[in-house]
């Protein structure tokens, strides 16, 4: 019984905290030549998100950049811009214990001979957070991050959450060119 609620818990964590990743970017671009970077801010500003959760993005970005030894320059090298869309997911679970018989049961018949059975439905918010990676001379997207995940507005430490997202779509960023 021990291991079976073992395996629950660590499956309930994984689904909460996972984050899908995928990458592309542009193969004849040498990424070693750039050296800083500003903010695409026509891009910004249309997000259609609240200036906390910008600002919470910008610092990730920010901190992530400076890590992989990129510098902010009024001149920049690159653009970073992003882009963010939600949709609801809604679950369906079903609980059936078609067995017959008295006693207490579940949903539609809870102590009457008869099947029984009973479904929850629960909605989740999935969140895509694009980073978009733009040549500042000539314009072009040279490289794009997606990172999609679990959203859950009652979370009590959304810098958190925000960084985790950031760092896993930006980890593979400079792309390694075999």
């Amino acid at each position: 019984m021990k291991k079976i609620f073992l395996l629950s818990l660590f499956l309930i964590l994984c689904s909460c905290s996972s984050i899908r990743v995928y990458s592309d970017f542009d193969n004849n671009i040498d990424f070693s030549n750039y050296k800083t970077f500003a903010y695409f801010k026509p891009e910004i500003d249309r997000v259609d998100i609240s200036d906390l959760d910008k600002r919470r993005i910008l610092k990730a970005l920010d901190n992530e950049m400076s890590l992989k030894g990129l510098s902010k320059s009024e001149t920049p090298d690159l653009l970073i811009g992003f882009t963010t869309k939600a949709k609801d997911k809604i679950y369906v679970n079903n609980f059936n214990n078609f067995s017959w018989g008295w006693g207490w049961g579940w949903g539609f018949n809870p102590w009457l001979w008869g099947p029984n059975g009973f479904n929850t439905i629960s909605t989740k918010t999935e969140g895509t957070l694009y980073v978009n990676i733009i040549d500042a001379t000539t314009r072009q997207l040279v490289w794009q991050g997606k990172g999609r995940g679990g959203i859950d507005e009652n979370i009590k430490n959304r810098n958190e959450r925000i960084s985790l997202f950031v760092k896993e779509i930006v980890g593979s960023y400079p792309p390694e060119i075999d």
